[in-house]
């Protein structure tokens, strides 16, 4: 039987607030690796120049597996990682800040959206723009909580790549881990020069370009270690955290909000099912130039305990975000409660793999669990942030008062005011 329980993280990142707090540089958090460019991450002063050309970047290949497709029945494996947990997302203000990154193509719209449909594993999904035929074309993927996920661009030498990525802090994006690093193997090991733009429509980045740095994956991942189906193949840690690069002390999060993210099975049933909103970019899919969404019933595989469900995405998708109760809850009345675990707009997963047969048509995700998606959040905020009881808006304290700090890694209060420093 699974336990359910939430816990709930009452305060908000610094990195994740509107502004920049004394630094905390604690000890590296245990099995977790930071990649250099951590020591180098420098405040801009203004909006980012976009690096990169949808024309020349490659969709980063999705890990695949020849193992014979599994059935949703009988593989619901009961996780023993402890209670689920969950911290909970923010909508952001919504301002724009539009940059016309050049390039791209529209599309005609799709004449209806796409039916339900299911590959050779026999999982039914749905797999479509999240922008319908509306003006302007992107209002859906421009509103929360669509505007929280967005492209990830990154270099591989001179080689320049694609994947998804989503915001769950103001000021921190999860993505896959081999979006950052390889699977072990020879030195050097970690790409460079990540590019976050969130709600990316065709030539349009609604709310700006943004750097992204301190890439952080598991050890274990690092090394290839990881337990894997097959080496960097369906792993237990394909996750990875990177920390944004404010601009003018600001971070993208204020304007677009971020998801709540789970942990240990949040968001799924006692016998493992969960219904999985999976987001991303795959090239094969309008050339990677606009949001797509998936939906349909995922479960936990015994394959590593890894989450699987039904799609179309290729590559490109590659940690795009898998969310539970996706969408804005009605007002209820009439009695009608809300269910078990309902936090809405919750990422439990990132896209970490899919079928080398593509008529299979399933694809996979290391689960979130306390012992990677968590100790990534708080190595990221340990090492450049605390918490805050309160958030600096236009100049002023919420409530006219000062806030007092937490190290993000305990919740353990500090007592005094924070000050703004330069980065590290």
């Amino acid at each position: 039987m699974k336990t359910h329980k939430m816990i709930y993280i009452s305060c908000l990142l610094a990195i994740a607030g509107g502004y920049m707090t004394t630094a905390v540089f604690a000890a590296p958090q245990p099995g977790v690796s930071v990649g250099v460019e951590a020591a180098r991450m420098q405040q801009a002063g203004g909006p980012v120049v976009f690096a990169y050309s949808d024309a020349t970047a490659k969709p980063m290949p999705l890990p695949m597996s020849s193992a014979a497709p599994v059935a949703i029945a009988g593989n619901a494996a009961a996780p023993s990682f402890g209670p689920a947990g969950n911290s909970q997302g923010s909508v952001g203000s919504g301002v724009m800040s539009p940059v016309n990154l050049g390039g791209s193509s529209a599309f005609a719209s799709a004449a209806a959206v796409t039916p339900q449909e299911f590959g050779t594993s026999n999982h039914p999904f749905t797999t479509s723009r999240v922008d319908l035929a509306t003006t302007p074309a992107n209002y859906i993927s421009s509103r929360y909580p669509y505007r929280a996920a967005g492209k990830l661009y990154f270099r591989i030498g001179a080689a320049s790549y694609v994947c998804s990525a989503s915001l769950i802090k103001r000021g921190v994006i999860v993505t896959a881990a081999h979006c950052v690093t390889k699977f072990g193997g020879t030195l050097p090991r970690w790409y460079s020069s990540w590019q976050f733009v969130p709600a990316k429509y065709n030539a349009l980045a609604p709310y700006g370009v943004w750097n992204a740095s301190a890439p952080r994956v598991m050890t274990s991942y690092y090394n290839g270690t990881d337990a894997c189906s097959q080496a960097g193949v369906i792993c237990r840690n394909d996750v990875a955290v990177l920390t944004i690069v404010p601009q003018n002390r600001v971070y993208p999060g204020t304007a677009v909000g971020w998801l709540g993210y789970g942990w240990n099975g949040y968001g799924f049933t006692p016998t493992n099912l969960a219904l999985i909103n999976q987001l991303g970019y795959p090239v094969s899919h309008d050339a990677g130039l606009m949001m797509q969404r998936t939906d349909s019933q995922g479960f936990v595989s015994t394959m590593v305990s890894n989450t699987v469900w039904g799609s179309r995405q290729t590559g490109g998708s590659s940690g795009g975000p898998e969310v539970v109760n996706l969408g804005t809850g009605a007002v209820l009345s009439g009695g009608v409660l809300l269910g078990s675990e309902p936090q809405f707009n919750t990422v439990v997963g990132v896209t970490s793999w899919g079928y080398t047969n593509q008529a299979v048509k399933q694809q996979g995700a290391s689960a979130f669990v306390s012992t990677n998606i968590v100790a990534l959040v708080n190595a990221a905020c340990a090492a450049r942030c605390l918490y805050l009881e309160s958030e600096r808006v236009a100049g002023q304290w919420a409530g006219g008062v000062r806030p007092r700090l937490f190290y993000a890694h305990e919740g353990r209060r500090i007592n005094r005011h924070i000050s703004v420093t330069t980065s590290r």
